[in-house]
């Protein structure tokens, strides 16, 4: 395997709908070891639109560049009540991130 799964959660606000389905939104990265690139982003939205979006808005990037760029572009292109809460789960997926890059070195 060249890539490895990360799952990060947040909080989600009142007045979702996934709210319904879900306290929290779960997003997952497949990230290339090497490289740090995100291969495919997952979330649990309620809407297939929104996951497709999210994962088309992340898929690409390198969190090796940190994460002020993917935060940048969630909060200027995705325009959902769940923004916030993607944001969080991105920053709880960049920790682990940057605990896996320490251990593998």
């Amino acid at each position: 395997m060249h890539t490895y799964f990360i799952a990060g959660h947040a909080k989600l606000p009142q007045g979702m709908a996934a709210r319904n389905l879900y306290d929290s939104v779960t997003l997952t990265l497949e990230v290339d070891f090497k490289y740090g690139v995100i291969v495919d982003a997952s979330c649990t939205l309620a809407t297939d639109h929104g996951r497709e979006f999210i994962r088309q808005l992340l898929r690409g990037y390198s969190l090796n560049d940190g994460l002020e760029d993917a935060l940048a572009k969630i909060q200027t292109f995705y325009r959902g009540k769940a923004n916030q809460a993607i944001q969080a789960a991105l920053k709880d997926v960049y920790a682990q991130f940057e605990f896996v890059s320490t251990q593998k070195n």
